[in-house]
């Protein structure tokens, strides 16, 4: 094999130093506004469902304090850098925490000891789209914490590391005129990736077969700017019920994007906005071919009393193909079924410095996955589908 191409990672986080929101807020807001605090607690994770109680014998945590929420930092959302068998449901602290979790210069050189040239992370604590801003009693304030992120994003993190490390902005849910005014905003500055909800009705929020998100559609189309849907960004993981194991709802972690996906194609969205981008991070894609079947064959045979025949005027499968990426980190039934998946729909993660991510062996793992393909697949699967469907200034 020749030499492996560098990876391009399409899902990775990070978490935002304690003093994001404190250095861009107006002084009227740093009592309110996102802080950190650090205390003693234990923590609990079972049927999907995170809880917590103090405990002067509990590890030690900081927390995010935001209005009225305590949001806790987790060695599950900062693993990078312990043992598969430490990484628990358990407080952290900045100090503990592997320094490239939150600080770009640390993360440049973690992801050169794992083969990574760049990276697009996801938010920590506003959560996977921002959902935290949109929760906020004080709107205004809302859209501060929205806009102050964003800009650190693009000012602080991304900036000086030579396009490495890839901006992904999020937006203000509860206001479409102002999320496509976000999207406009970041554009003009070479943003061009934003987080979405998988399912934004699990939100309180309009579907997309309303008209309601018409307007930041639009925007994304017009400035090439792709829709990142993570995992758990509905704030509602799969399981099956309150006593069930993490193990469960884990396994199940792509059902919401299959569901999602399923809804994308149906919505008539991809009809309407044909050069509109949108992306499925850390779902995996063995699951891929099954929904494609099923949804071309419920098109062809149930169109007349689907409540699709005047919206979606070709086969499902057509608009995922022309407008739709998946990704993937560790999926060998997925890329046994490739020819259906899509070769140019695919992307790569490494998920830094998350419990699932393959840090720092992801070139070891890569290898392994995807050595046995052509050359040039491999390398429109872990580099040159990103660069495509991130509009990125690297060699193709």
């Amino acid at each position: 094999m020749q030499d492996f191409p560098k990876i391009i990672s399409v899902d990775d986080h990070v978490i935002e130093h304690a003093t994001v929101w404190q250095d861009r807020l107006p002084e009227k807001y740093q009592d309110v506004g996102p802080h950190v605090v650090q205390e003693r607690g234990i923590m609990q994770f079972v049927g999907g469902n995170f809880s917590y109680r103090p405990d002067p014998e509990g590890d030690r945590c900081d927390w995010w304090l935001f209005e009225d929420k305590r949001v806790p930092q987790t060695r599950l959302s900062a693993a990078a850098g312990f043992d598969r068998d430490e990484v628990k449901v358990t407080g952290i602290t900045y100090e503990e925490m592997r320094r490239g979790c939150w600080d770009p210069v640390a993360r440049l050189e973690d992801m050169d000891v794992n083969h990574t040239e760049a990276s697009l992370a996801f938010p920590s604590f506003p959560r996977f789209c921002g959902q935290t801003f949109m929760e906020a009693t004080d709107k205004d304030l809302a859209d501060l914490c929205v806009k102050a992120y964003n800009d650190w994003m693009v000012d602080e993190w991304c900036a000086g590391s030579g396009g490495r490390l890839i901006p992904l902005i999020i937006i203000q849910l509860w206001d479409v005129q102002l999320a496509a005014q976000e999207i406009y905003r970041n554009a003009e500055r070479g943003v061009h990736a934003v987080c979405f909800s998988e399912i934004p009705p699990y939100l309180g929020l309009p579907s997309i077969h309303s008209d309601y998100w018409d307007p930041f559609f639009r925007a994304c189309e017009e400035t090439k700017t792709t829709i990142n849907m993570h995992i758990g960004s509905s704030s509602k993981m799969p399981s099956t019920s309150a006593d069930a194991p993490a193990a469960v709802g884990s396994t199940l972690t792509f059902g919401n994007a299959m569901s999602s996906l399923t809804d994308w194609l149906f919505s008539g969205n991809l009809v309407k906005f044909p050069e509109l981008t949108i992306a499925y991070s850390e779902g995996q894609i063995g699951w891929i071919p099954y929904i494609l079947e099923r949804a071309d064959k419920v098109w062809e045979d149930n169109r007349a009393w689907g409540g699709v025949a005047g919206i979606v005027t070709e086969p499902p499968s057509t608009y995922y193909y022309r407008q739709v990426y998946g990704c993937f980190f560790d999926d060998v039934h997925g890329l046994a079924s490739l020819d259906v998946v899509g070769e140019d729909n695919i992307t790569f993660e490494t998920d830094y410095p998350h419990s699932d991510s393959t840090w720092p062996h992801t070139l070891e793992t890569a290898k392994k996955l995807m050595g046995h393909l052509p050359t040039e697949t491999i390398y429109k699967l872990v580099r040159g589908n990103a660069i495509k469907m991130l509009h990125l200034d690297f060699d193709r």
